[in-house]
């Protein structure tokens, strides 16, 4: 029977007749699963009973072991996949490049210079006869010859091509970059991995190779990556609030509730299960694939009425499903959501530099909008008046097509003003920068989730950081002791511990750590042993071994499945206990936890002679005078070990009150773990200081130990008058008379608190709130904190930055962060802060450079249309002009790698503008340079050279030696002001480190080789002539006088210029009426700056479109002017948002 169905799964790989064999051999339909796992409660308990028995049952008819788990055979797991499906959800289909060029296409000052140069392009045709066109005036006919009249089509045509390039340099962008997060996405995927029994091991695999049948360990912090049941539980609860909206945490036991959901979180204890469903076929799966048709249904119903809504009915699609409809799989985007939530204001403001752009990119664009009217207005009044009044001639309708080309060029010449004016290119450097940062910051084990993290770690004036694993090694080794009565200050010898203690020792550690913790064999010869789990306890498995006796073989005799009850570790216990039965109906209870908390709840204490005597008060406060003080006074964290025994004769316990089965305890020790300071974190905590960023430790440990850690790392001083104290005391010090937190008391703390010991996750979601919500100093404070805790979520989500450690995080704690530290060190984090300062440098450096641009080319058109009645930079020489601006000096200046010098000063902060009166001063300084040299070619170009004046030339006239150097020049002048535009703080030195910038030579080169290939050969397409090389000598001596010049305006001190002006301020962010915050309180959290981003973005018509494929934003459910894809892992849920 099995050959056959093997042999009917390899003739009809895809064929229903081949599944349905493999049903049977599996012995439960993928419907029936499917159906098993939309129960709940009792009913799950009720239908595994009368279908299978019990869970071993089900085990057994997915042909696994519930102890064993499958064997690993790669044919069985192709067949489990192929029956069962992958567990994967594919993702949406990336955008084709011709779906880019569409999308680019819709830009709107494009499509007005495609319509103009179409119909430039057909009028140039039109010639009326010879002797009626000299009636059309002078502008009609003049030095033009039939030659040159036939060649007018060259410019419209010239134009078009120019929007086709920018077009598809556009696109190209677009494609590069979802490309570059597509690849990202494919690395969290390899990294994302879960821990299976398989053939009796207990291995870790990647989420996408979990199938049907295999036993999952669960514990707390997971994501669940499947659908499955509980086999086996300890304290088990699951925040389902993903998937149901329900808040509490719902507790699985294998009497009450069976049923564990994908994409759920694991809030407390551990546990087994057998998985049951994967990828679109899990109940995660099965919402995003009805999301998906609900989208497809909705963009249908759109096209016949746009203004129509459709929400989504999750069970009318449910039913859909099971009665037989067909749905395509899609995953979220924006529309996705509900309209409620798209429509509320958001809860958290975040973006800086999005708020600070969009303000400075509004009034900019007013500007430029002006500025291109007036041109266009100036242009075609002085037309009429010279043609009309001054020359005098009439209007005839043989003339009017001439007119009409006149007023075309001239639209076009105040469309390419606007198109150089307003700063499209602003949104393209953001992207830029933050996805060159986001790349190197991998390297710099800095795993990016949300872009605007970047920037925001810029203005980071606060980092609020846990202890272990972060400023410490997070490799634990025990290394004093305290057993029996004796202290010991290194690892006794075993034959030195009563043989009676140390079984009990041997046996209360190997029962009660996690079975999921364990101690392996080194990678390499002579190296350390590798430290798996929960690195506290890796310490006392260590210690087992260290006494010469291997934990494993008492998990051997006590298998998970034989503990009769787990009181597992969360933050309010601090403590883990595991009770095990006896043969003759007594029970042991072994408790291990915090010094302090745990011999609080022992009433006897275990002597040399193996009796255990009465532990009074005194003796209690002895130890932790003699012991426990010394201890942590080393910085080694204390540990407590106990048990007690429950008499057969007492009868049974209550276990659930776990007040009084946590009690008359039994001390067998206390034991010191230390835990290294990483070699770095001294050094990284002084960078920070000196950058002016105040960094805290919010730690669980006794505040001994956190205070010694904090000497060692820099945080706290000798002689320093800063505060360090215990969460129990803070949370004193900041509630009222009725139990209630007011600022002003957290405001009387924070400021010069430095270390929070034995803190909650509660208390350092109350300090990160405190910090960013006071008011003492005049900047509000930017918070960055790091979190490994499932309960770490609400800080995570709070804060400006949530950091997330990637090796020792929960799942949990990784889907809330901002920002993941994929080696869990705290110097990454100083170089988050390096990347995000250099951001903002980096858009600042774009903007200094590009406003020198705008402001000289717009005055050089303006000037033109007054005086000489045309632009001297053509329609296709300002595209090119622009092209410079934005695509080539944004990949320029957006990519310059950070230095130490960025750490040398303060934060920016949240009102400090983009643009500083330094910044300014160069801005007017270069533009003055600029004007000064461009009008004097313009004016009395013609006679320095001895050349024909371009200037009033008539329509069709051919390109003029004049003008090609006044663009020359102008173009010349913008390539070296790039190198000046490298520094904005007032440096001399331009060219230092910018050979460690290769896309920065790249560009400067290449556009000084485009820019030769354009002049000399671009002939009437780009309006240019052939210039001598004496011409090419005076254009370079132009262009690098702006390096000179650029030393003059960096001696001019920025003190006595006190009339420039700041630009590009921070927004002041509205306040959120408090119906509609408790309206949203159930929404994912967006930033202000996008708000302000909406109401701005009408006003923004040149960037209208790019601005929607080019500016990043954050979180998983936002509003946005521009569109979004959400990457989605079954094992955990990360946003890029494009």
């Amino acid at each position: 029977m099995e050959d056959m169905a093997n042999n009917s799964f390899r003739g009809s790989k895809h064929g229903r007749r081949g599944e349905a064999n493999h049903e049977v051999e599996f012995s439960c339909s993928l419907q029936e699963l499917r159906s098993l796992m939309e129960l709940r409660g009792a009913e799950s308990v009720t239908r595994i009973q009368e279908c299978y028995g019990d869970v071993n049952g089900l085990c057994a008819r997915l042909r696994t072991s519930p102890v064993e788990g499958l064997d690993g055979n790669s044919e069985d797991i192709d067949r489990r996949q192929e029956v069962f499906g992958q567990n994967l959800i594919p993702p949406k289909k990336p955008k084709t490049f011709v779906q880019l060029v569409w999308e680019a296409l819709q830009d709107v000052t494009l499509i007005i210079l495609e319509v103009a140069a179409i119909i430039s392009l057909g009028l140039s045709f039109y010639r009326p006869p010879g002797a009626e066109r000299q009636n059309c005036g002078r502008a009609a006919g003049g030095v033009e010859d039939e030659g040159e009249a036939e060649a007018g089509w060259i410019e419209g045509a010239a134009i078009l091509l120019s929007v086709v390039c920018v077009v598809l340099v556009t696109a190209f962008n677009d494609w590069s970059k979802e490309k570059q997060f597509r690849g990202l996405q494919s690395r969290i995927e390899q990294e994302q991995k879960f821990t299976v029994v398989r053939g009796g091991q207990v291995i870790q695999i990647k989420v996408s190779e979990i199938v049907v049948g295999d036993i999952a360990q669960v514990k707390y912090g997971d994501l669940l990556p499947a659908d499955g049941v509980l086999i086996q539980g300890n304290d088990l609860k699951i925040d389902e609030s993903s998937l149901t909206g329900e808040s509490d945490h719902v507790k699985k036991s294998l009497d009450k509730d069976l049923m564990l959901l994908s994409g759920t979180h694991v809030m407390e204890g551990s546990g087994k299960m057998v998985v049951t469903a994967v990828g679109v076929n899990s109940q995660t799966g099965i919402i995003f694939t009805l999301l998906g048709a609900g989208e497809d249904e909705r963009k249908k119903k759109e096209k016949k009425d746009k203004k129509s809504k459709l929400r989504v009915d999750i069970t009318a699609l449910r039913r859909k499903k099971k009665e037989g409809g067909t749905v395509e799989m899609q995953p979220l985007n924006e529309d996705d959501e509900p309209d409620k939530k798209k429509q509320k204001l958001p809860k958290k403001e975040k973006s800086v530099l999005q708020g600070k752009l969009t303000k400075l990119a509004v009034q900019i664009g007013k500007a430029g909008l002006f500025m291109s009217a007036l041109v266009v207005l100036i242009l075609i009044i002085r037309f009429l008046i010279d043609t009309f009044w001054i020359q005098g001639v009439p209007w005839t309708s043989e003339c009017t097509p001439i007119y009409v080309q006149f007023l075309v060029k001239f639209f076009i010449i105040g469309v390419t003003v606007l198109v150089v004016a307003v700063p499209e290119g602003l949104p393209l450097a953001v992207t830029i920068s933050l996805a060159y940062s986001v790349k190197k910051m991998m390297k710099d084990n800095n795993l990016v989730r949300h872009l605007d993290a970047c920037e925001t770690m810029g203005n980071a004036t606060a980092i609020c950081s846990d202890k272990t694993g972060t400023l410490t090694m997070n490799r634990m080794t025990v290394v004093q002791a305290h057993i029996a009565g004796r202290y010991y200050k290194k690892v006794p010898e075993p034959d030195l511990i009563p043989a009676k203690i140390l079984d009990l020792l041997v046996q209360g550690i190997g029962v009660n750590c996690a079975y999921t913790t364990k101690i392996m064999p080194p990678e390499k010869e002579g190296g350390l042993a590798r430290q798996v789990g929960n690195k506290t306890e890796c310490a006392l498995l260590g210690l087992s071994l260290d006494l010469h006796r291997d934990y494993q073989t008492v998990r051997n005799e006590y298998p998970e499945e034989r503990l009769f009850k787990v009181y597992t570790f969360n933050s309010v216990r601090k403590s883990m206990s595991t009770v095990l039965r006896n043969h003759d109906g007594s029970y042991r209870m072994f408790s291990k936890g915090a010094s302090e908390i745990l011999l609080r709840k022992c009433c006897k204490i275990l002597l040399a002679s193996g009796e255990a005597k009465v532990f009074k008060p005194r003796d209690r406060e002895d130890l932790v005078k003699n012991v426990i003080e010394p201890m942590a006074g080393e910085g080694l964290r204390t540990i407590c070990l106990a048990y007690r025994d429950f008499p057969a004769s007492e009868g049974e316990p209550e276990w659930d009150n776990e007040a009084h089965i946590l009690t008359g305890l039994t001390c067998i020790g206390v034991v010191g773990i230390e835990d290294p300071v990483r070699p770095e974190v001294p050094d990284a905590i002084r960078k920070c200081q000196r950058a002016g960023i105040t960094v805290r430790m919010v730690t669980g440990d006794n505040i001994n130990t956190a205070r010694a850690i904090a000497i060692k790392c820099g945080i706290l001083q000798p002689g320093d008058d800063f505060l360090c104290m215990e969460g129990k005391e803070f949370n004193r010090r900041i509630h009222n008379e009725l139990g209630e937190i007011e600022q002003e008391r957290i405001d009387k703390i924070w400021p010069k608190l430095r270390v929070l010991a034995r803190s909650s996750p509660t208390d350092k979601h109350t300090l990160v709130k405190g910090i960013i919500d006071s008011t003492v100093l005049e900047q509000r404070q930017v918070v960055a904190v790091t979190g490994d805790g499932t309960n770490d979520g609400p800080a995570l989500k709070k804060a400006d930055v949530g950091f997330a450690m990637g090796i020792a995080g929960t799942d949990v704690a990784k889907e809330a962060s901002d920002i993941i530290l994929t080696d869990d060190n705290f110097s990454s984090i100083v170089k988050a802060v390096m990347w995000g300062r250099n951001v903002y440098d980096s858009i600042s450096k774009f903007l200094q450079f590009q406003l020198t641009v705008n402001v000289v080319a717009v005055i050089v058109a303006f000037t033109g249309a007054c005086i000489t009645q045309d632009s001297p930079l053509k329609a296709v020489q300002m595209l090119w002009v622009n092209l410079i601006m934005d695509t080539f000096a944004s990949l320029a200046l957006a990519t310059e790698p950070p230095t130490e010098a960025l750490l040398l000063r303060n934060p920016y902060g949240r009102k400090k503008p983009l643009i500083s009166r330094t910044m300014m001063k160069n801005i007017l300084g270069h533009g003055v340079y600029q004007l000064t040299t461009i009008f004097t070619l313009l004016f009395v170009g013609e006679k320095i050279f001895d050349i024909d004046s371009g200037r009033d030339a008539p329509l069709h006239a051919p390109p003029s030696e004049h003008y090609t150097i006044v663009f020359n020049t102008f173009v010349l002048m913008q390539i070296f002001n790039e190198l000046n535009a490298r520094k904005i703080h007032g440096e001399r030195n331009v060219f230092e480190g910018v050979f460690n910038n290769p896309i920065f030579c790249s560009i400067v080169f290449g556009t000084l080789l485009i820019q030769i290939v354009i002049v000399q050969f671009g002939g009437k397409p780009f309006s240019c002539v052939r210039l001598s090389p004496e011409q090419w000598l005076w254009c370079l001596f132009f262009g690098i006088g702006s390096l000179l010049w650029g030393q003059l305006v960096s001696s001019v001190p920025t003190s006595w210029l006190r009339f420039l002006k700041t630009a590009g301020h921070g927004t002041q962010q509205e306040e959120i009426p408090e119906e509609e915050l408790e309206e949203m309180k159930d929404l994912d959290e967006i930033d202000h700056a996008e708000m302000e981003l909406r109401r701005g973005h009408v006003l923004w018509c040149r960037g209208l479109n790019r601005i929607q494929t080019q500016v990043c934003f954050h979180l998983q459910i936002q509003v946005s002017p521009g569109s979004y894809w959400v990457v989605t892992t079954l094992g955990s849920q990360y946003d890029y948002v494009l």
